[in-house]
């Protein structure tokens, strides 16, 4: 199953932190990692802190969505990831943004993730990847690009 993995942080050394990330994903089960984005900074939305360090992860996986959201969320806990309240600044945030072309609404997973086509710093880098990108359910990704094109986001540069 194609998949990608929208991966965010703004704690600690983030750049690092995500870099460390992608090749955890990389070592999952049953799982290859076939590409990665550029690493992007952008500003805190609807929250406070540090610009975060972004990226997205295109994965080829044979785990099921469930399985899957465990092993991502197991990765966020090895980083110390806490959730005090909604949108706390973050050592990682490991998002299932797409399943393959699966839609999926339970208590614990809505794929396609609800706000990906709200955030600059999610579509950017997926249409880095696919330029052609068709969100289940939504459309092209290309098409919402310009409700976010005033959110501050950047292309870092490699170090």
């Amino acid at each position: 199953m194609k998949v990608f993995i929208g991966i965010g942080a703004n704690l600690g050394d983030a750049r690092a932190t995500v870099g460390k990330a992608i090749g955890t994903l990389a070592q999952l089960p049953d799982t290859k990692l076939v590409a990665q984005s550029a690493l992007f900074g952008s500003a805190p939305i609807d929250s406070s802190g540090d610009d975060y360090v972004n990226a997205v992860a295109e994965l080829s996986t044979s785990l099921s969505a469930t399985d899957l959201l465990q092993q991502l969320q197991a990765i966020e806990l090895a980083h110390g990831r806490e959730r005090p309240y909604r949108n706390a600044p973050r050592t990682l945030d490991l998002d299932l943004l797409l399943y393959g072309d699966e839609e999926i609404n339970t208590a614990d997973l809505q794929v396609p993730h609800p706000r990906m086509t709200e955030r600059a710093f999610v579509l950017l880098p997926l249409l880095q990847l696919v330029a052609d990108l068709h969100i289940p359910g939504k459309g092209r990704a290309q098409d919402y690009v310009a409700a976010v094109a005033e959110q501050r986001i950047h292309e870092l540069t490699p170090t």
